[in-house]
């Protein structure tokens, strides 16, 4: 029994809402459970040094905790003058992922911002992460074309994110922290919207996982990305 009482193929209780900040260009409240993130969006005229002269565009993500989204307070990074390596690590996969989606060539020399904020942490903060910064990107992509910004096709599909993890013996969709933290295995898999692999993040905690349980982990991946992305469909139209 998972200590949520949640069947093994179920997903936490997600919603996803939109327009949540008067000033981004685009923004999002998402919620896997008690992990609450808030994505926002920022459209810039400049791009980085490299691309200058390219024609191209750059999508780049920053990822933070707030100092109680933990049961105990932990210090603001900003504090200590650095970031940590989990830090940096996550606001790559982010910005990784919101590029394997988005026709940079179509955004013209131009750079989209994601700031993910971790509100409250429960376990899955880079997937839910990952799955309210495409609701951001989406609306910062619609108020550029709203102002002739950009003109042709700029999103080519939807990326989200869910975790996956052997937890008693049994393979489990959308660990939450109570199970992560137990787990014989996680995962983490990123995927487009018609079911292209973007990332994965696996790792075996106490003793190394067969061909087949990865191969059960990503079928339960596969089908909770599917409902995410119907969740962001619901959520733009």
């Amino acid at each position: 029994m998972r200590p949520s009482k949640r069947a093994a193929d179920a997903l936490r209780p997600i919603s996803l809402e939109r327009a949540v900040s008067r000033h981004a260009e685009g923004s999002c409240l998402v919620r896997f459970g008690e992990t609450h993130v808030l994505c926002m969006a920022s459209a810039g005229e400049s791009v980085p040094p490299w691309l200058k002269g390219s024609g191209k565009g750059w999508v780049t993500a920053e990822y933070g905790m707030l100092p109680r989204a933990t049961s105990e307070r932990t210090r603001r990074e900003a504090a200590t003058g650095k970031q940590s390596g989990r830090t940096q690590e996550i606001q790559r996969l982010i910005g990784r992922s919101l590029r394997a989606v988005i026709d940079l060539g179509a955004l013209g020399e131009r750079q989209i911002t994601i700031d993910c904020d971790v509100l409250q942490a429960d376990g899955g903060t880079r997937t839910a992460s990952i799955t309210g910064a495409w609701i951001a990107l989406h609306d910062a992509v619609a108020w550029m074309k709203a102002r002739n910004m950009v003109k042709n096709a700029v999103l080519r599909d939807h990326v989200a994110a869910v975790s996956c993890g052997l937890y008693g013996g049994e393979v489990v969709l959308d660990l939450d922290y109570a199970e992560d933290s137990e787990a014989d295995a996680d995962a983490n898999f990123v995927m487009t919207g018609s079911g292209g692999i973007v990332e994965v993040q696996g790792t075996a905690e106490t003793e190394a996982f067969s061909q087949e349980q990865f191969d059960a982990l990503m079928a339960l991946a596969r089908r909770g990305i599917a409902q995410l992305v119907e969740l962001q469909k619901l959520t733009v139209a």
